[in-house]
């Protein structure tokens, strides 16, 4: 058996050799090794729990974690590799103290190549400590509402949040804010609105490594009509003797923008102040009162367009002296009216003034004492009326005298002017 297998051992010796060199050149030339590069491969990072145990956080830097990668291999087995056949990864626990990560290529189906290498060939990544932070969450609101309405008043579920992330980056927030447009709103607007973070400056950070508590909160800006209306004011009691209202009254302000639905507002066409708000007994002078009317507007179910106002309305009632003055009244500045057909009317007397004494608002006794003239009416069908007089005769007839006086004045004393009355057929 040990003769056989010598037997010509050199022949066999240099077959041996011959087949592997044969073997050689069926691989070199009959499939040739090709390289193939595939880009744009994401780097998977494996052991990051390791960072979250010490309280640290990391983030890739340059784009280090997307590589280009380079197979060598037979043409057949090239010809098969695709993008997804490429396997990189960074182990975590290999980070060096320097923050880089070695990247470690393969394929994933397990076919041996001549080379494989990517570029770059290591993640650089920044670590730093995670620390966190509560923000409180503030609102902003973007565009105007419609004409005739205003925002009312903002809900939000939630307004504090806790911000985690890179110590660098969670030290410049400066504030968490929502925001809602509600241009051209005319009714109450709702949605869930993302979380914005801003620094000291106003600039929005959006940061992958940050994470908040809560991404989106529910917001509800209330959009209500509005309506400008009068305050009107009642007064009870008489002021003390002696004195008179001038029958003004003031409001200040005297109207006031409301706030409330379109029904609610359709309702209201005045701010009525009661009259037992505004007492004025025994006054000697104008009664001036601080009343709030907030009560009042709620009660009708509306608000104050202008939510700052406290409601105060500064009212008042006008007081001043009675007076009381006497005037002479020329007789032909009265005329005689409303004369039954066939009859004339002539004034009798010597042609003496006649005295008439007034009583009112020391103001306007003024206004009358300054007229050049007082004049008034004799109507003998209203005055035949009141004396239940179905004919005049004639005769001498005393008959009251109207007087044009201003509202707010009184007359005091009757003044009669005596009236001969004759047939026209005896003229």
């Amino acid at each position: 058996m040990k003769k056989k297998i010598f037997h010509n051992w050199g022949l066999k010796l240099g077959s041996l050799v011959l087949a592997y060199l044969l073997w050689l050149f069926v691989k070199q030339f009959g499939d040739p090794a090709e390289n193939k590069t595939f880009r744009g491969i994401p780097v998977i990072l494996t052991n990051t729990e390791l960072l979250d145990q010490e309280e640290k956080v990391y983030e890739v830097l340059d784009n280090t974690d997307t590589v280009s990668v380079t197979v060598r291999a037979p043409g057949s087995v090239i010809d098969d590799l695709s993008a997804s056949d490429i396997l990189a990864v960074a182990d975590m626990s290999k980070l060096t103290e320097i923050n880089t990560i070695a990247i470690t290529f393969s394929l994933q189906n397990g076919d041996s190549v001549d080379d494989i290498r990517g570029n770059p060939d290591v993640v650089r990544l920044n670590v730093e400590d995670r620390t966190t932070r509560w923000l409180p969450v503030g609102n902003q609101i973007i565009g105007e509402v419609a004409e005739g309405y205003i925002v009312a008043g903002v809900q939000q579920d939630q307004n504090r949040i806790e911000v985690t992330g890179p110590e660098s980056v969670v030290s410049q927030i400066s504030k968490a804010r929502l925001e809602m447009d509600v241009s051209g709103a005319t009714a109450d607007v709702t949605a869930n609105v993302e979380v914005l973070l801003y620094d000291g400056e106003g600039n929005l950070i959006d940061h992958p490594g940050l994470t908040k508590s809560v991404n989106n909160v529910r917001m509800k800006v209330e959009v209500l009509a509005t309506k400008e209306v009068p305050v009107l004011l009642h007064y009870a009691g008489e002021p003390a003797d002696g004195f008179l209202t001038t029958g003004e009254v003031r409001c200040d302000p005297a109207s006031v923008m409301i706030a409330g639905t379109v029904s609610d507002l359709s309702n209201i066409d005045a701010i009525e102040i009661p009259a037992e708000e505004m007492d004025i007994t025994g006054a000697d002078s104008n009664v001036v009162k601080s009343i709030n009317i907030r009560g009042i507007l709620s009660e009708a179910g509306v608000r104050f367009a202008d939510s700052s106002y406290n409601g105060t309305v500064t009212a008042t009632v006008y007081v001043e002296p009675e007076v009381e003055q006497t005037f002479d009244v020329a007789p032909e500045s009265i005329g005689i009216i409303n004369v039954p057909a066939g009859l004339r009317a002539v004034r009798a007397g010597d042609g003496t003034p006649y005295r008439l004494t007034v009583t009112g608002q020391e103001s306007v006794v003024q206004e009358l004492e300054a007229l050049p003239a007082i004049s008034g009416t004799v109507d003998l069908a209203a005055w035949m009326e009141e004396q239940q007089m179905e004919e005049l005769n004639p005769g001498i007839y005393h008959v009251p005298v109207s007087f044009n006086i201003p509202q707010g004045i009184r007359a005091v004393n009757t003044v009669e002017i005596e009236i001969e009355i004759e047939n026209l057929e005896d003229v």
